[in-house]
């Protein structure tokens, strides 16, 4: 009954008003506004300011500048194995893709169509893949890394809901994925191709890459192709969350990833430890 409640309390509420407002809150360079909304998030979150590359969080202009905190280079170590992990979190699911389902959560699962809002030609080379998804939660570092080389090929930003992705609504809520706005992202990598998701949700004010910076959330999808790919290094910013959310890392059968046994729903990451070899 008590889930039940929660659950119809979450559809009911103004998710997009509430994000506009959150975000504008989170942009302002008022002094003692961003003071106040930095040190009360501290306080409710264990944030380790010892990585920041700035460590005095009230030295940042804005709450977003603090939450899209730059990581002092020296508190993460890039592994040698054929794929990082591509940020701070905690894995939500990985393991193998069932023909086109990816598993969201106990049971529920959802569709790469649904995901990539793609063409054939860009859903069917991940068919009988591999995938993991991987939950920032609100103390986490909130920049994202590429997991292996590549280019950047192809991006599509879609509108959508903004759900809660936290670990409760993803248990309950089927298809949040395949409905929320989210950024897919096609490389061609060493590896062959790669797609990153990165998934928007509730109070993430916006997604932002590291070759566009902010986006405005569109109307309707928008595809960017780029005639000189995009190149990334392994451990190279991809993109980041102004407030948090999920990243998904879909990879083809012929990549074949054998993902670290550790690597089990809840199992606590690190940007740049080993992913899969």
């Amino acid at each position: 009954m008590k889930k039940t409640i929660k659950l119809y309390y979450h559809h009911l509420l103004p998710k997009k008003f509430l994000t506009w407002v959150a975000y504008i809150l989170a942009n302002s360079k008022i002094v003692w506004l961003k003071n106040f909304l930095i040190s009360d998030f501290l306080k409710k979150h264990a944030v380790n300011m010892q990585e920041a590359l700035e460590k005095n969080p009230l030295a940042y202009s804005c709450f977003n500048d603090f939450f899209t905190r730059k990581l002092d280079p020296s508190v993460r170590t890039l592994s040698t194995s054929r794929f990082v992990c591509p940020a701070d979190g905690a894995i939500s699911e990985a393991g193998p893709i069932h023909q086109d389902r990816l598993l969201q959560a106990k049971g529920i699962y959802y569709s790469i169509e649904g995901l990539l809002k793609g063409s054939a030609q860009d859903c069917k080379p991940y068919f009988n893949g591999s995938f993991v998804t991987i939950y920032l939660s609100p103390k986490d570092y909130h920049r994202i890394h590429m997991p292996v080389d590549g280019k950047l090929v192809k991006q599509i930003h879609i509108p959508g809901k903004l759900y809660s992705v936290q670990p409760f609504t993803t248990e309950n809520i089927p298809d949040i994925f395949t409905e929320n706005e989210r950024l897919v992202l096609h490389f061609e990598t060493s590896q062959g191709p790669m797609v990153m998701v990165m998934v928007g949700a509730t109070i993430v004010g916006c997604i932002g890459t590291a070759w566009q910076g902010d986006l405005t959330r569109p109307k309707k999808p928008k595809t960017t192709l780029w005639e000189k790919p995009i190149e990334l290094k392994k451990g190279e910013e991809v993109g980041y969350f102004k407030l948090g959310s999920t990243v998904i890392v879909i990879l083809p059968p012929e990549s074949n990833p054998q993902w670290v046994k550790s690597l089990q729903p809840g199992t606590v990451t690190l940007l740049g430890e080993a992913l899969a070899n």
